[in-house]
Formats: structure tokens, C-alpha cells, sequence
């Protein structure tokens, strides 16, 4: 996820850097691409239209120094901006799933390598904080130690987890995790 976000940004960047002024034009254009670039990296919509709207508040209104090329402005107007929307701190009341029914099914489908094994630890362990009880089930059983990886993460916040193996046919997997009795006796 971050390395086509990070593709695109210097790509974006690339374009502008190279100019001695920069147009208002190329300012939204390299704005457009980076917004394009936060939804395909699933950002929310609502996210990368402020985060945008920040950066450009904060390019219209710098004022250029002669010994920094627009294009550098830019860049690290963008650069700070990343860093302060990746240190918000948000607390685990920010967030709430609205869940109601118990037991609820949670599942998380993404491209490999976009980070659903340690979102799904991170979710478990928002839903624990919250006073729910959860159970995690992997059904990668194409993935080398996905199954491992999720066991482990539980294991380090104190959740439960289903002991699923690459091994097994995953319709068996699919049926064992979403059966209700059991599920039930193993978070009791």
C-alpha cells in the first residue's frame, strides 16, 4: 500500500520539482494526483480531501524564498503535512464499530501485503479495549506463515484465535470459523 502511494508521491514530485516557478495549475494538478494517489491507498475521501485542502492553504499562502525552488516548497509543505496526519493522536474512544449483534463477523479482504493481518490484530485489540470479546481466524492459507503471523499478534494482545492450517481445505476453514456453537464456546 505505502510503496504505490510512495511511487506516486515522487512521481508527482518529479514533475514539479524540475520547474524554476510553479503555476497555480501545477500546483492542483500535483494536488489531484496526491489525492488520487491517498484513495487508491485507501484512504478515506473525506481524509484526502482536507488533507489537501490543508496543503494548498499552506502553499498559497508561503511565501517563496529565492534560495528554495517552488517546487522544494511544495515537497516539504507535503512532507510536513504526512507527518502530522500520521501523528494524530487518536485514542481507542475515537472509534466506534457500533456492533450490537454478538456474536458479529468482521472480515477483511485487501491485496497481499496491504496489512490486513496487523489491521486485524489492531482491530482485535481496539474491540478487547472496548470490552468485547473477540476471536481471530485467518483463512490465507496461501500466504507462508499468515496463519503464524496472526497467532502470534493475539498472542501478544491476549486474544483468542482459531488454530487453522495452511494445510486445510479452506471451505472447511471458512465453515469452522463462522459456526456459531463453536465460536461461542471459545471465547466463554
Amino acid at each position: 500500500m505505502f510503496n504505490n502511494f510512495t511511487d506516486r508521491i515522487l512521481k508527482t514530485f518529479d514533475d514539479i520539482t524540475g520547474r524554476g516557478v510553479l503555476t497555480e495549475s501545477d500546483v492542483d494538478k500535483a494536488l489531484r494526483e496526491i489525492r488520487v494517489a491517498m484513495l487508491e491507498a485507501d484512504v478515506p475521501l473525506s481524509v484526502a480531501k482536507e488533507f489537501v485542502v490543508g496543503i494548498k492553504e499552506k502553499a498559497v499562502g508561503e511565501k517563496l524564498l529565492k534560495s528554495i525552488k517552488p517546487g522544494d516548497l511544495v515537497i516539504k509543505i507535503v512532507r510536513d503535512s504526512i507527518i502530522d496526519l500520521l501523528n494524530q493522536d487518536l485514542k481507542a474512544d475515537d472509534f466506534d464499530l457500533n456492533i450490537k449483534k454478538s456474536p458479529s463477523f468482521i472480515l477483511m479482504v485487501g491485496l497481499q501485503g496491504s496489512g490486513k493481518t496487523t489491521t486485524a490484530a489492531k482491530l482485535a485489540n481496539l474491540l478487547k479495549s472496548q470490552g468485547k470479546k473477540v476471536l481471530l481466524s485467518s483463512l490465507d492459507i496461501y500466504r507462508p506463515a499468515a496463519m503464524d503471523q496472526l497467532a502470534q499478534l493475539a498472542d501478544s494482545i491476549g486474544t483468542d484465535v482459531m488454530s487453522n492450517s495452511p494445510d486445510d481445505n479452506i471451505n472447511d476453514i471458512i465453515e469452522n470459523t463462522l459456526n456459531i456453537r463453536k465460536i461461542i464456546t471459545m471465547i466463554s
